[in-house]
C-alpha cells in the first residue's frame, strides 16, 4: 500500500518532482507486481503478465507521484478526514462527500509536468493511435477485494487532448459514490488510496469477453468459464448483453457445456474515437437461423490454455479479460484474483479420487473463522478423539486423518461416510436434527459416481466404537440412566466436580509447564467427559421415539414437542434465566435501572471493571460470572475472551432485558408454564397409553420420565468441553503475559494468533511480532467473508452452488426445517454478531446460527430464524424450551430477510413469509 496518503504531497514536500528525478511515466513491460504503490494493481497485475510472455497489448502507466502532485493542495485532505469518520451505513453522507471528492478532482487538472510526460508516453505509441485510458488503484485487484469496475475505463480514445481529459476523469472515478462505498463496507482506509492510470494501445476486438480460470459459481478449481460476445468487451464486462458461456474441463481439455447467448447488444469503436452501442436484430423469429457460437472449439481450448498459463504464473485463480482482434490474435487486457471463491484445505487428501468435506464449524453454529490458537486446541481435542477410537495420530497437534481446515474453519472429510452403507444410514438422520441442510446436501451426494458405496458391513464402524464405549462403560450409564436415573444424575455431577479438579494448575507453574498443562487438557483430558454424559441425553431422546412409536398417531409431533419444552438439567437455559433472575433484581432498584438507562454495553463494562456499578449490579453481576464467567460467544475458540474477560455482551443483553414493556409474561414464568404444559402432555400420553394395557402406561410413564429428566443434558458435553477451554485459556494468557513483557509479542492476547509449536518458539526467544501480524491480518479478511460452504469437494465445487443439489425456494416463501412449533408475526432483526446486539422485545431474530452466548436473545425474541441447523440443534432446541416459533437451516436468511421487515415465522410448518417487501435492511 503506498506510504504517501492521497492528497499529500510527496515526502520533500518543497522538491520540483521532475527536477528530483520523480517519474511520472513507466513502460507497461518494466513494470512488476512490487510496484503496486507506485503503479496501482491494474497496471502491476499487466506488467506480471507481459513478463511472463503472456499477450499484452502495448502501452504505460502514469504513476501513482502524478495523481499526488495534482491533488497535493486541492483541499482533499478535509473530505478524507470527513469520510474516515463516517460509517458503512452513512450513505447520503459518503455520497456527498464522494461528490465533493470528484469535483475538487477535476477542477485541479492535469499539472503542466504530468501532460508533458503524457505526451512523450503518447506519442512514442505512434501518432493519434487509439488508446484505452483504464484506472488503476493502489487498492485494486488484491487478493481479498478485486474491487472489479469501481473506477472507470475509458475506450477507443483518440488524441493527447482526450488522453489528458481521460486521465482527470479516471483521478475523479476513485472518488465515485460506488467506491467510496466499497473501500468504506471493506474497511481499507481512503487516505492510503491513490490512482495511477494505465494507457495501451486498443484492440479492435472482432470478439471479446471474460475468463475465470476457476469456476466462480461453483468452485470447481479444475473448470474455466468463458463469456464471450462479438465487438469490445465492455459489452460483457458492463452485463449489457448475454453472452455466449463455454465451460471448459481443464483436466480432460474438454468443452463440457456451450450456452449460446442472445447478443442482442454489440459495443464497436467509432472512427475517431468513442464507441458505439449496436442493437443486433434478435434471432427468434421464424425462420430465423440458428445462432452459432462466437468462438470456434479450437478458440475456447486456446482461451483455457491461455487461462492456465496465466494461472500458473500467480499460482492462484483468475478472473481475466481477453479480445481477439480481426486477426485473430487473442490478448489479455487484465487479469486479476478470483476473491469470491472459498479457499481449498490447508492441506491435500491422500491418494486419487475426489474427497468431500463436511463444515464442522458450521455444525457447532459458528460461521466466523477461529483464530490459529483455537484452530490448534480443536486439532488436540480432535486428536483425543481419535486416539480413543484406536486410529493412528502420529502427531496431535497436526489432527487425525479426517481433520481438516479451509478458510481458517473446521472441516472433516467425509468421504469415508459417503462410500459406507452404514454410514449413509446414520450420518445423516443425525445431521437431519443436527443441521437439516448439510444432511440434504450429504445425501445429494449419494448419487455421484465419485462417492458409490464400497464398504458394506458396518466391521469397520465397530471396530472404531466399540473401544470407547467399553472404556467408558457406555452400555453401564445406559443401563444406570434407565433403571437407577437417581444415581446417574449423581454420578454426573461427580464427573464435573471430578473435571474441576483436572484443570487446576499450581500458581507457581513456569510458562512451559502450563503450555504442557493446555496439551493435557485438550489432549487427553476434555473428551472423555462427552462419552460419560452423552448416554443420558440420548437416551431422552430414544424414550421419546420409543414413546411415539408406542401410540403411533395418538402422539403428534407437536405433542412430543410439548413434552421437551421447559426441560430441566439444561445447563444452558439454567445460565439464561440466571441472567434474567439478575435483571430482575436491577429492574426491582429504580435507582439501577434509572443509572444504567442511556449508559452503552461498554461503558457499564468499564464501569463493572472498576467496581462502580449500583451494588444490585455488581454483587449480581459478580454472582453470574462466577458461575458462567467461562463461557463466551463462539466459544470453541480458544481465542474468543470469556464473559469474565469482558462481559460487554451480558451487560447489553441485560440492558436488553431491562427495556421489556410491564405486563408482558416474564420469561422465567413461561419457562414454568411451559414445564406445567410438559407434565400435563405427559399425562395424556400415559392415559392414552393406559387404554392400550397398564403395561403400556407404565412404559410411556418411565420413557417419558427418562425424557424429562435426561433429555436437557445435551448441553453438558460442550458445557464441559468450554470449562476445559476457558482453563486452557487462562493458561495461554499467563504465557502470554510473559511472552509481552519480554517483548516476543506486544500484548498477552497475542498468544491467541500463534500455535502451540509458535508460542514455544517464542519462549525459546524467537520474535514473533510478524507472525502475529500476519495472522491477525488473514483473521481479519476472514471475518468478512459471508458465504461460508456447508460441504467443499477437494476439486473446491460448493453442492450447495450445483444445481440438482441445493434445490430452490418458492417464491416469497422461505423454507427450513421445523425447529419449535408456533406462528407469529413481527418485525425482523437481522444480527450477523450478539455481542453489542439491540434486539427489541417481541421482535424475530435473524441469524445465521447460534451457540450458546446468543441465547440470552431469546429470552426476548418473538421468534427465530437461523440459517443453520436442524430440529435438534443448539437453537431449535432452546426455542423450544422458550416456546418461541423457530426454523433452522434456511439458506441465505441473513441476506434474504431485512431488518424491519415483518415476517411470519411458521415453526411448525418450517416456513418464513415476508408480509411486506419494502422497509427492511439487511
Amino acid at each position: 500500500m503506498d506510504s504517501q496518503q492521497a492528497g499529500e504531497q510527496p515526502q520533500d514536500q518543497g522538491a520540483d518532482p521532475v527536477a528530483s528525478g520523480s517519474v511520472f511515466t513507466l513502460d507497461i513491460a518494466d513494470i512488476r507486481a512490487p510496484m503496486l504503490p507506485e503503479v496501482g494493481g491494474k497496471a502491476a497485475n499487466l506488467g506480471e503478465l507481459a513478463s511472463a510472455g503472456l499477450p499484452v497489448p502495448p502501452g504505460f502507466c502514469l504513476t501513482t507521484t502524478a495523481y499526488r502532485l495534482a491533488l497535493s493542495d486541492v483541499g482533499l485532505q478535509e473530505v478524507i478526514a470527513a469520510l474516515e469518520a463516517a460509517g458503512p451505513s452513512d450513505l447520503d453522507q459518503l455520497n456527498g462527500l464522494a461528490t465533493r471528492a470528484r469535483s475538487l478532482v477535476l477542477d485541479a487538472g492535469v499539472p503542466a509536468a504530468v501532460a508533458d510526460a503524457v505526451r512523450s508516453a503518447y506519442q512514442q505509441l505512434g501518432g493519434n493511435v487509439p488508446v484505452a485510458v483504464r484506472s488503476s488503484a493502489t487498492a485494486e485487484d488484491l487478493a481479498f477485494a478485486s474491487f472489479a469496475g469501481q473506477q472507470d475505463t475509458y475506450l477507443n480514445v483518440v488524441g493527447i487532448d482526450a488522453v489528458l481529459e481521460a486521465v482527470s476523469r479516471c483521478w475523479a472515478s476513485l472518488w465515485t459514490d460506488r467506491a467510496v462505498a466499497y473501500r468504506t463496507t471493506n474497511g481499507i482506509d481512503h487516505a492510503s488510496v491513490t490512482l495511477a492510470v494505465v494507457v495501451q494501445e486498443m484492440v479492435d476486438s472482432a470478439t471479446a469477453g471474460v475468463m475465470f480460470t476457476a469456476n466462480p459459481v461453483t468452485g470447481n478449481r479444475y473448470e474455466a468459464v468463458i463469456d464471450a460476445s462479438p465487438g469490445l468487451g465492455e459489452a460483457v464486462v458492463s452485463g449489457a448483453v448475454n453472452p455466449d458461456q463455454y465451460v471448459v474441463d481443464v483436466r480432460r481439455w474438454s468443452i463440457v457445456k456451450r450456452t449460446i447467448g442472445d447478443r442482442q447488444v454489440e459495443i464497436r469503436s467509432l472512427p475517431g474515437g468513442g464507441t458505439e452501442r449496436v442493437e443486433r436484430p434478435g434471432r427468434d423469429g421464424p425462420g430465423a437461423p440458428a445462432p452459432q457460437p462466437c468462438l470456434s472449439d479450437p478458440q475456447v481450448l486456446a482461451l483455457a490454455e491461455l487461462g492456465r498459463k496465466v494461472q500458473e504464473h500467480y499460482s492462484a485463480p483468475q478472473d481475466t479479460e481477453w479480445a481477439i482482434d480481426d486477426d485473430g490474435k487473442l490478448w489479455l487486457t487484465q487479469a486479476r484474483p478470483i476473491t469470491t471463491l472459498y479457499p481449498q484445505t490447508t492441506r491435500t487428501p491422500p491418494g486419487a479420487g475426489e474427497h468431500a468435506f463436511l463444515n464442522f464449524s458450521l455444525a457447532q453454529g459458528l460461521t466466523r473463522p477461529l483464530t490459529p490458537m483455537g484452530l490448534a486446541g480443536i486439532r488436540l481435542i480432535a486428536s483425543s478423539v481419535a486416539r480413543t477410537a484406536a486410529f493412528d495420530v502420529p502427531d496431535p497437534r497436526s489432527g487425525p486423518a479426517p481433520y481438516y481446515e479451509a478458510g481458517q474453519r473446521i472441516f472433516f472429510d467425509l468421504t469415508a461416510v459417503l462410500r459406507s452403507r452404514v454410514g449413509r444410514a446414520i450420518v445423516p438422520r443425525v445431521f437431519d436434527v443436527m443441521e437439516a441442510r448439510s444432511a440434504t446436501l450429504m445425501r445429494g451426494l449419494f448419487d455421484d459416481p465419485r462417492f458409490t458405496v464400497r464398504i458394506k458391513t458396518p466391521r469397520k464402524l465397530i471396530r472404531h466404537v466399540a473401544p470407547v464405549a467399553a472404556k467408558y462403560r457406555v452400555p453401564e450409564s445406559l443401563f444406570r440412566g434407565l433403571f437407577r436415573p437417581a444415581a446417574a444424575m449423581k454420578r454426573l455431577e461427580a464427573l464435573t466436580a471430578e473435571l474441576r479438579k483436572t484443570l487446576d494448575v499450581p500458581r507457581t507453574a513456569t510458562s512451559h509447564q502450563r503450555l504442557a498443562h493446555v496439551q493435557r487438557i485438550l489432549g487427553e483430558e476434555l473428551f472423555a467427559t462427552v462419552p460419560q454424559v452423552l448416554p443420558l441425553p440420548a437416551l431422552g431422546f430414544a424414550m421419546l421415539a420409543l414413546v411415539r412409536r408406542i401410540l403411533g398417531d395418538q402422539a403428534t409431533y407437536d405433542e412430543l414437542q410439548t413434552v421437551i419444552r421447559g426441560l430441566p438439567n439444561n445447563v444452558t437455559t439454567e445460565m439464561d434465566l440466571a441472567l434474567w433472575q439478575l435483571a430482575s433484581q436491577i429492574r426491582d432498584d429504580p435507582d439501577a435501572v434509572a443509572f444504567m438507562a442511556g449508559r452503552t454495553a461498554a461503558a457499564l463494562a468499564e464501569q463493572y471493571r472498576d467496581g462502580s456499578l449500583p451494588p444490585v449490579a455488581q454483587s449480581g453481576l459478580d454472582s453470574f460470572l462466577s458461575l458462567y464467567g467461562h463461557r463466551a460467544v463462539a466459544e470453541i475458540d480458544l481465542g474468543m475472551s470469556r464473559w469474565s474477560d469482558d462481559p460487554t455482551h451480558i451487560l447489553g443483553v441485560v440492558a436488553n432485558y431491562l427495556r421489556l414493556a410491564d405486563g408482558a409474561e416474564p420469561p422465567d414464568q413461561q419457562f414454568q408454564k411451559a414445564a406445567r404444559e410438559a407434565d400435563e402432555q405427559v399425562a395424556r400420553f400415559v392415559a392414552r397409553a393406559r387404554a392400550k394395557s397398564p403395561v403400556h402406561a407404565a412404559i410411556v410413564r418411565v420413557a417419558l420420565d427418562r425424557t424429562r429428566r435426561f433429555a436437557g443434558l445435551r448441553e453438558l458435553p460442550k458445557y464441559n468441553l468450554v470449562l476445559g477451554l476457558a482453563a486452557a485459556r487462562e493458561q495461554l494468557l499467563s504465557v502470554g503475559r510473559e511472552l509481552a513483557e519480554s517483548g516476543r509479542i506486544e500484548r498477552a492476547e497475542d498468544i491467541f494468533f500463534l500455535d502451540l509449536d509458535e508460542a514455544e518458539a517464542a519462549l525459546a526467544g524467537d520474535d514473533l511480532h510478524g507472525r502475529v501480524a500476519e495472522h491477525r491480518a488473514a483473521y481479519q479478511q476472514e471475518l468478512r467473508r459471508r458465504h461460508i460452504p456447508r460441504v467443499l469437494l477437494s476439486d473446491g465445487t460448493e453442492p450447495e452452488a450445483t444445481p440438482g443439489i441445493s434445490g430452490k425456494q418458492r417464491p416469497g416463501t422461505l423454507s427450513g426445517s421445523p425447529a419449535s412449533a408456533g406462528l407469529v408475526t413481527a418485525p425482523a432483526r437481522v444480527i450477523m454478531d450478539p455481542v453489542g446486539a439491540h434486539l427489541e422485545p417481541g421482535e424475530i431474530l435473524v441469524a445465521p446460527s447460534t451457540d450458546p452466548g446468543w441465547t440470552p436473545l431469546f429470552l426476548t425474541a418473538g421468534g427465530l430464524v437461523m440459517e443453520m441447523g436442524g430440529p435438534n440443534s443448539h437453537g431449535a432446541v432452546v426455542a423450544r424450551e422458550y416456546g418461541i416459533p423457530a426454523v433452522v437451516g434456511v439458506p441465505d436468511a441473513t441476506s434474504r430477510l431485512g431488518t424491519g421487515q415483518r415476517v411470519t415465522v411458521d415453526g411448525g410448518a418450517g416456513t418464513v413469509s415476508v408480509e411486506d417487501a419494502g422497509g427492511g435492511t439487511a
